[in-house]
């Protein structure tokens, strides 16, 4: 009885220890060799691109009526960019036709230019700069996809010159007036 009672703990810690993780080799050229991952294919690429358009906004501003219609509108409407501008401080801006803008790139341009696009308000260029790169590439091969289609969108105009209608304006207050140096906070009670 005795020795049944040892052999219970011994097989425990022999298949607790079977649950460690195994050592990594000390030298790399004992690795195990690694398949190298294929990444996704042009159908999932597609598809995410598709997703993307949709959740991250895309379509707000660069497909005709896709806000004003809760997001719907035909698909050959897709991306081809508004004549609804974006007034503001820093002058007029359009959504661009991102069919158009993609039309003569490859993958390799389009990760370079989405990489280090700075565009004015009130494009969220932010946002596309820190997308993972293959969803980038899935957003290009999504705009290829749609083929070329519409007009290029209106050139920028200048803070000061008044765009045609119709166009959202951003006014923003003035910053709150500094308080003097001497100024004491107003007690609470």
């Amino acid at each position: 009885m005795r020795t049944s009672l040892l052999l219970v703990p011994a097989a425990l810690v022999l298949a607790l220890s079977a649950c460690k993780p195994a050592t990594p080799p000390a030298n790399a050229a004992d690795a195990p060799v690694a398949v190298a991952a294929t990444g996704p294919s042009d159908a999932e690429l597609l598809a995410q691109g598709e997703y993307l358009v949709r959740i991250a906004g895309c379509n707000d501003c660069h497909t005709p009526g896709w806000a004003q219609n809760g997001g719907d509108a035909p698909r050959d409407q897709w991306l081809v960019g508004t004549h609804v501008g974006w007034k503001g401080p820093w002058g007029t801006t359009y959504p661009a036709n991102l069919r158009l803008k993609a039309a003569d790139m490859d993958d390799k341009q389009w990760l370079e230019y989405t990489a280090k696009l700075h565009t004015r308000p009130v494009m969220p260029d932010f946002a596309l700069r820190t997308m993972r790169e293959q969803d980038r590439l899935a957003l290009f091969r999504f705009i290829k996809s749609l083929g070329p289609g519409g007009d290029p969108a209106p050139a920028y105009l200048p803070p000061g010159q008044e765009p045609p209608m119709p166009y959202f304006e951003a006014n923003f207050p003035p910053p709150p007036a500094a308080a003097p140096a001497d100024a004491k906070p107003a007690s609470a009670g």
